[in-house]
């Protein structure tokens, strides 16, 4: 079938749904297969729950009018959102990096959304999966959509680009994550630059951190750049106070001149200074940038601040990798509070470097004084370290409940399938 012909039927029916469980009448039924699962064994029950089609790419023992079979069922989804993301002349804002990709989606869509019909990622909704979801998911209304791109090895981005068609973009950093499948900090670097490259290619628009040289370096020849940063650069801000909430100040700015964040971390300061350099750029009231940023409310484990009786927990336990365990690390350690405790669990993807990366984070605990530290899982077992050690968190949840802390500030991070935030019960 002709992707235009599909894209025909996903007008009539343009809700979508790959899992078969959580199917609803009238979803069109996408049967993706990968190592663990196959939605072409699911093609029946599909239709017999109230599926309108199903696009499958293997054999079916039965057949029926609603069978709609491609070579592959990924590719047929890929182009289906291309071919729906050239209906739009909309501005498509891409929004890539190591650190804070969520985070910065979250913010920039929260200030767009103030003032425009905006659409935007669900989640961490950012892969091969994700990105073509999202962008089916923008409705005829949209005046502006926000896709988040997550990847871990090079020429990821580029697949990606090559249906989102973006037209402004972000890297928030370039750090060490997914070493494994990038081949290190320089395939970091050109695997995330594929989005500039893109832009570049196709007279976009890039905002950048002026602040990291190497991000200024590699957008060059971009038609359009537009900079924030501590320093000389279009929107310029520094961290106001950071003991508890991040505080922002914009410099020169009467309306923005403070913003009070619910975020913890100074290391959040780049994300907030883009989504105000995005609001300035789409023209979005300062007012209105100001309370956007100021009513986030943080969630699913990133840069929260939670209290448990008379303890604070930052609870940041999503994700982590060398970059952002050294800034969680580090700011936490200028909180003044001497009643300290780190829960860390381990960090993955990380290849050859994984044990000298943990090592290294157990050189930078050792620079500071805790009450306690506590690691988790993974290569923290493999290396020489002095600190109490869990194979899973439920075991550090136990050691934790053990220790009856009280007033105590807590610092729980992780790579997400150590699932750190289940320490807290």
């Amino acid at each position: 079938m002709q992707i235009s012909a599909l894209y025909s039927i996903f007008q009539q029916y343009p809700s979508i749904q790959t899992d078969s469980r959580k199917l609803k009448a009238g979803d069109l039924f996408f049967a993706l297969k990968g190592p663990n699962f196959n939605g072409n064994l699911f093609a029946k029950q599909a239709l017999e729950a109230g599926a309108a089609y199903v696009v499958i790419d293997e054999p079916q023992s039965f057949e029926d009018a609603r069978i709609i079979s491609t070579k592959d069922v990924l590719t047929t989804l890929q182009e289906l959102a291309k071919f729906h993301r050239q209906q739009f002349s909309i501005p498509f804002v891409a929004i890539t990096g190591s650190n804070g990709k969520t985070t910065t989606k979250e913010l920039v869509y929260e200030v767009l959304a103030s003032i425009y019909k905006t659409y935007t990622t669900k989640g961490n909704l950012n892969n091969h999966i994700g990105v073509p979801l999202t962008i089916l998911s923008v409705q005829k209304d949209a005046e502006l959509a926000v896709i988040e791109m997550g990847a871990n090895h090079q020429k990821e981005i580029e697949s990606y680009c090559a249906y989102t068609l973006p037209t402004h973009g972000i890297i928030t950093n370039c750090g060490k994550a997914h070493l494994e499948g990038f081949g290190g900090e320089a395939g970091v670097r050109k695997g995330k630059g594929e989005l500039f490259d893109y832009l570049r290619a196709h007279e976009g628009t890039a905002f950048i951190m002026n602040d990291y040289p190497y991000l200024v370096e590699m957008s060059e020849g971009i038609r359009e750049i537009k900079t924030y940063g501590t320093q000389h650069a279009e929107v310029v801000g520094q961290v106001a106070n950071n003991e508890g909430l991040l505080k922002v100040e914009i410099m020169g700015d009467p309306v923005l001149n403070s913003i009070q964040t619910h975020l913890v971390g100074d290391y959040n300061l780049p994300n907030v200074l883009v989504a105000v350099a995005i609001g300035k750029y789409f023209k979005v009231p300062d007012d209105r940038i100001k309370t956007s940023l100021e009513n986030y409310l943080p969630s699913n484990s990133r840069s929260q601040l939670v209290q448990i009786g008379t303890n604070k927990v930052v609870l940041d336990a999503y994700n982590a990798n060398p970059t952002s365990m050294k800034a969680a690390i580090e700011n936490f350690a200028k909180m003044e509070d001497s009643n300290k405790v780190l829960l860390l669990g381990a960090m993955m993807e990380l290849g050859d470097e994984s044990i000298a990366e943990h090592e290294a984070l157990i050189a930078l605990i050792h620079r500071y004084n805790w009450k306690a530290v506590v690691l988790v899982g993974g290569d923290f077992g493999k290396i020489s370290q002095p600190y109490p050690y869990f194979t899973t968190s439920m075991e550090a949840r136990e050691w934790l409940q053990s220790q009856a802390f009280e007033h105590a500030v807590l610092l729980v991070k992780g790579s997400r399938s150590m699932q750190m935030e289940k320490v807290l019960g």
